[in-house]
């Protein structure tokens, strides 16, 4: 494998180590808060040492009823949707009937066209449990900038002294792009701290772990997306609660 170039030498356009919580300034901690309500999409969270844990507790609602069973503590670096009842919103992620029903304000903290981000974090061995870092299209300006650059998806039962991780690109409604993910083994036991890393533009994308590349994509959006850093309780309840993972530090530059 190759290596990944040093980070840039100016200050990050977003740098938050969760020290005090996630700051309302860089990051709104509801999941995709358009297509459900807040008492469904809002985030668990608790500072822990070295980090903020996502954390899914035994009393949390499914996200939507509709996706259930599907539980989410989530942060994302903006929001943007259609009015109240409008089929127009950020990742129409189902095609059946899909509308906003707690309508989000264009509020975009960070959202570049293209850069680079880093994110150190723990993953969770949690029966059921998925990290998920990726960036998605806003789609403010066209329902087809839609594309997702899938850093990680990180199942617990994945986890070991090596780890599988699916990762790549997801064109989702843009028919400019054309979807490319796979698996990849990383060396690392990633429920401890380690991180990943994408730059994309230009037509490219790169996505690498501990320093190391492990995909090269000759695609990228290029449209501004919005960082989404996830924990999901998938399938029926079960295993122990709380479930946690955690997010140590998060650095992002705009090209």
């Amino acid at each position: 494998m190759s290596r990944l170039p040093d980070a840039p030498e100016r200050d990050p356009d977003l740098d938050d180590d969760f020290a005090t919580g996630p700051d309302p300034r860089r990051w709104v901690p509801h999941y995709l808060p358009h297509w459900t309500t807040p008492d469904r999409s809002a985030a668990r969270t608790r500072i822990v040492e070295g980090g903020l844990a996502l954390r899914i507790e035994a009393d949390q609602p499914d996200w939507r009823p509709e996706d259930s069973p599907l539980r989410v503590s989530h942060l994302q670096t903006g929001t943007w949707s259609g009015s109240l009842g409008s089929t127009r919103g950020m990742h129409r992620h189902r095609p059946d009937g899909l509308v906003v029903r707690s309508p989000s304000p264009e509020r975009l903290m960070f959202a570049p066209r293209r850069g680079r981000v880093d994110v150190t974090a723990s993953a969770s061995r949690d029966q059921g449990c998925m990290l998920a870092i990726w960036l998605v299209g806003v789609e403010r300006d066209s329902p087809h900038d839609s594309g997702e650059l899938c850093v990680a998806e990180i199942d617990a039962a994945a986890i070991g002294a090596s780890t599988t991780v699916r990762t790549g690109l997801k064109a989702h409604h843009d028919p400019r792009l054309v979807t490319d993910m796979t698996e990849v083994e990383v060396p690392l036991d990633v429920s401890r701290p380690h991180t990943w890393t994408v730059l994309w533009g230009a037509g490219r994308t790169v996505i690498g772990c501990e320093g190391e590349v492990v995909r090269e994509i000759d695609q990228a959006p290029d449209y501004p997306l919005l960082l989404m850093l996830d924990l999901f309780d998938v399938g029926p309840a079960g295993g122990r609660y709380p479930k946690s993972a955690v997010l140590h530090r998060v650095r992002g530059w705009a090209d």
